[in-house]
């Protein structure tokens, strides 16, 4: 491509992550204009749709020469974690870029970048005439930063997603600072809980038993040990990722209303990320185990639980993968296939039975997802246009 080409395609980068779509308070009004227009010039159409009208996801449809085939959906989300601009050292909406070409802003990795490497692939394939023998869905969707569930989760399941008629799905992968692409084929299923702890009151000089305070203990002892064996686990195997294994950790301790008074509750916040080759079951009894050493009364409360997710196939029987194998292999990219840490909106495309890989092109690049002075250089971001043009034809072309 020219250089007017790349450049152009930066500039338009730049102006998307101008938009401040920032939580807690996040307006899309003037990013759904910025999609219009992005429509308008590639000639497509786009629809907008949500049950929320302050939530609204929006898609942008290529068609194909055949569109009674099952589609592509390319997805991405509007939405960026807030920010202390303080602690940045250029204006963390202004997109600045260096002499260098790194370009800072928020959602410079996570992931605006991605939406507009779609535009442009998508726009340079158009521009040079190529067809496509199944629809691209080009979709944006809203509070992925928060869980999703006024986004992805509820459009899977509305009569427009329905029609969409999705066969194989794209979503955000991780940034590696090697030469490494990662690729998500899964995710760990989310647990957070709260363990309830009641216990004998009383005036603090004395010595009850069976107080909160020493149920609290017990439980501690079991979930660190349990969180040291999982971190020996990764340690000491170098084929495993985070992703591989069930991580835990103790996030809030609650109780007690006065220092001299032995409270009558106290509880234990968990964060757990249940890796995919985890039984459910025999993972929650080994909880309940837990509670019962602790005492009489204790029980959990779910904050949230997350379902058993599924796996997207990395073999000769998923046809999608192996169009992005060809061309991850004719391009030399190094994939590195692992289990996303996090949660995306990735897993929800999943639980409908639709096969889905996290990537985003962003090798030889320091993860700053989330972290002050996000970056991306632009060379990177470039070639990443380059390669989702290869991947996106040959998914678009993938046989019946």
């Amino acid at each position: 491509m020219s250089r007017m080409q790349d450049e152009q395609a930066v500039e338009n980068f730049r102006d998307y992550l101008r938009i401040p779509t920032v939580h807690p308070d996040v307006n899309y009004d003037e990013c759904v204009s910025f999609l219009r227009r992005q429509a308008d010039e590639l000639g497509l159409p786009i629809k907008v749709v949500s049950p929320n009208p302050k939530k609204p996801t929006v898609i942008i449809t290529w068609p194909g020469l055949e569109p009674e085939l099952s589609g592509i959906l390319l997805n991405s989300h509007t939405d960026v974690v807030p920010v202390y601009p303080e602690l940045w050292d250029h204006d963390p909406f202004g997109a600045y870029r260096d002499d260098e070409g790194n370009i800072f802003a928020r959602g410079a990795q996570d992931m605006k970048c991605v939406a507009i490497q779609y535009l442009e692939a998508v726009r340079r394939l158009k521009g040079s005439g190529v067809r496509l023998r199944r629809n691209v869905h080009m979709c944006f969707v809203p509070d992925e930063e928060t869980g999703s569930f006024e986004g992805m989760a509820k459009f899977v399941n509305s009569e427009e997603f329905c029609n969409m008629n999705v066969g194989f799905a794209l979503d955000e992968g991780f940034a590696d600072p090697a030469d490494i692409f990662i690729l998500f084929y899964a995710e760990r299923s989310v647990w957070q809980i709260e363990v309830h702890c009641p216990g004998t009151t009383g005036h603090g000089s004395l010595l009850p038993d069976n107080t909160a305070a020493g149920k609290v203990r017990v439980l501690l002892d079991r979930a660190m040990d349990f969180r040291e064996k999982e971190k020996r686990r990764l340690e000491n195997n170098p084929h495993l990722t985070i992703g591989d294994v069930t991580s835990l950790n103790v996030n809030m301790l609650k109780g007690g209303v006065q220092n001299n008074v032995i409270p009558p509750e106290m509880s234990v916040v968990m964060d757990i990320r249940i890796a995919p080759t985890v039984d459910h079951a025999e993972f929650e009894s080994m909880l309940e185990e837990w509670c019962k050493e602790a005492g009489p009364g204790t029980y959990i409360e779910f904050l949230q639980r997350g379902i058993k997710e599924s796996v997207t196939a990395l073999d000769s029987s998923n046809p999608w993968w192996t169009a992005f194998k060809s061309v991850a292999d004719k391009l030399k990219l190094n994939i590195k296939p692992v289990v996303s840490p996090a949660a995306a909106d990735a897993r929800f495309i999943r639980r409908m039975g639709i096969p889905a890989l996290g990537f985003s092109p962003l090798n030889n690049t320091p993860q700053t997802l989330h972290s002050n002075n996000e970056f991306i250089n632009d060379k990177i971001f470039l070639r990443g246009i380059d390669i989702y043009c290869q991947i996106i034809e040959a998914l678009g072309n993938v046989p019946e």
